[in-house]
């Protein structure tokens, strides 16, 4: 049973989902003023057992201690009376209502028996002013940039004044900096004696705050040690149950003749002259600061936002993208940043969801060929090794690495030229991510062309042919492989535009 340092204890927990046995006789034991994270591959079982303290699952067996006390834990709203607060990996909120809505959504404040508009505008504004944010408290979420609504989903958590919370890859999405200010609130919660539970697949953050770390591997609690006691590779090998030798398992293709062209490329406020080259067999990379103007640059390209001045060309001829659908058409694919809100319909199956870039494939003669679209479904989810209990399971259901890689299926079914892919490892497991960089070899090997925007340099550093540099909506500088490095790379990042005027592309 819990000692006065136990805060939370779960016994001999186990839940399945049809085909999928997600946690099978898991103990776990949290104490006070400690973090403690959870490493694991996707599908391990980390987010299921969080969300079972969190009361969005019900454990089929097992028992929950809060301080010693035996709980039932019915739903969210519950799992807050008991002092628990969740931030999901997937952000959890309603784009358009504005960032105070969001924050008192459960919880509003009354005054005579209607919500207290004062009440709610002078927390959001204290709370704002007390973490250092400088959001207006009626913006709208919708406008808002991942990184920032990421760092409005941990003030929520914050301000319910929980003793435990839980961090599901709270960092997959915001700056350095916001980091380091997660970081700093972090040592104040547990400074106030509140218990974190964290999860992250980025072992440099994992060993910077840990006191504890558990382990997870198909389902089961593998291992729990101090911090301390362990190392990286330790924690690898516990994750994958192998040893892995190269995390980044680049393999050099014959690099062929420019595929994609950029020139001039400008949107007033947001880039401005943006010229770059891919070519086939070559993955390049884009690198830079948050809201450097990488993402928009891609988006512009494949169609999805406007750009006002500059050509692209595509195997040497001009072609005009005013949307997605001529993007597609003209050989173009992209994995967005954001695989939950733009990447995947979450309620749908993992077949559709596989071939829904694809309805020309299986609509035709004036009918939908079912027999089709199940054939190649399997093939493209079978090439990306996707681990589904079938292909009607809903995709929201599948692992985020699992997710992605049907995700890749979707958009390599269309057999693009060209292949956008943005942050295509944000969130998923050391396994699952040496995976997609093997799919991305073999797309390359192909002559293919590939664009990787990422904020995980050494990622970069290890796969790229090539490196663009974005610093204030321009190019700041381009690196090969024998210029590569993090100082290299930051020092354009921060530049500004003094080396944008010097860079040569």
């Amino acid at each position: 049973m819990a000692d006065n340092q136990t805060v939370l204890e779960l016994q001999h927990i186990s839940k399945s989902f049809p085909g999928v046995k997600a946690l099978d006789d898991v103990n776990f034991r949290l104490k006070k003023g400690t973090v403690h994270v959870l490493c694991g591959e996707n599908g391990a079982g980390k987010s299921t057992l969080m969300k079972i303290i969190d009361g969005i699952y019900q454990a089929d067996e097992g028992n929950i201690f809060i301080n010693g006390e035996k709980v039932t834990i019915k739903d969210p709203i519950h799992a807050k009376a008991n002092g628990i607060a969740m931030i999901f990996q997937e952000l959890s909120y309603v784009p358009d209502l504005t960032l105070e809505e969001n924050l008192c959504l459960g919880n509003w404040p009354k005054k005579g028996g209607r919500i207290d508009w004062k009440a709610i505008r002078q927390k959001t504004v204290s709370l704002l002013s007390q973490e250092g944010l400088h959001y207006a408290p009626d913006t709208r979420l919708r406008s808002l940039s991942v990184s920032d609504i990421q760092m409005i989903e941990i003030l929520k958590a914050v301000s319910y004044d929980a003793k435990i919370i839980i961090m599901d890859e709270p960092t997959s999405a915001i700056t350095n900096k916001e980091v380091e200010i997660l970081f700093e609130k972090i040592a104040q919660l547990k400074a106030r004696g509140c218990s974190i539970i964290y999860i992250s697949h980025k072992m440099d953050e994992i060993f910077r705050i840990a006191d504890e770390i558990t382990v997870f591997r198909d389902g089961k609690s593998i291992i729990t040690k101090d911090a301390k006691d362990l190392t990286i590779d330790q924690v690898v090998e516990y994750m994958v149950g192998r040893k892995i030798e190269n995390q980044y398992p680049k393999e050099y293709t014959e690099i062929g003749d420019t595929i994609l062209e950029v020139s001039g490329l400008s949107q007033p406020g947001i880039f401005e002259n943006v010229s770059f080259h891919v070519n086939a067999g070559e993955i390049v990379g884009f690198a830079g600061l948050m809201g450097a103007g990488r993402t928009e640059i891609m988006r512009a390209i494949f169609g999805l936002d406007p750009y006002s001045a500059g050509t692209i060309k595509i195997e040497g001829k001009e072609v005009q993208i005013k949307n997605v659908r001529q993007a597609i058409k003209n050989g173009l694919a992209m994995l967005t940043e954001d695989r939950r809100r733009t990447g995947i319909v979450p309620i749908l199956s993992v077949k559709y969801n596989a071939t829904m870039a694809s309805m020309d494939q299986i609509i035709y003669k004036g009918r939908l060929h079912t027999d089709v679209e199940t054939r190649i479904a399997q093939e493209s989810c079978g090439s990306m090794n996707v681990k589904t209990p079938s292909l009607d399971t809903r995709i929201a259901n599948l692992s985020g690495g699992n997710q992605q890689k049907v995700i890749l299926a979707k958009w390599l079914l269309c057999d693009p030229k060209i292949l956008i892919a943005d942050e295509p490892t944000r969130g998923i497991d050391v396994g699952a991510k040496r995976e997609i960089y093997e799919l991305m070899n073999k797309f390359a090997a192909k002559g293919k062309g590939i664009i990787m925007i990422s904020s995980e340099l050494p990622e970069l550093i290890g796969i790229c042919d090539r490196i663009y540099v974005i610093s204030e909506g321009r190019i700041a500088g381009m690196l090969t492989r024998p210029e590569f490095s993090q100082e290299s790379i930051m020092q354009y990042a921060v530049s500004g535009t003094e080396k944008a005027k010097e860079a040569s592309v």
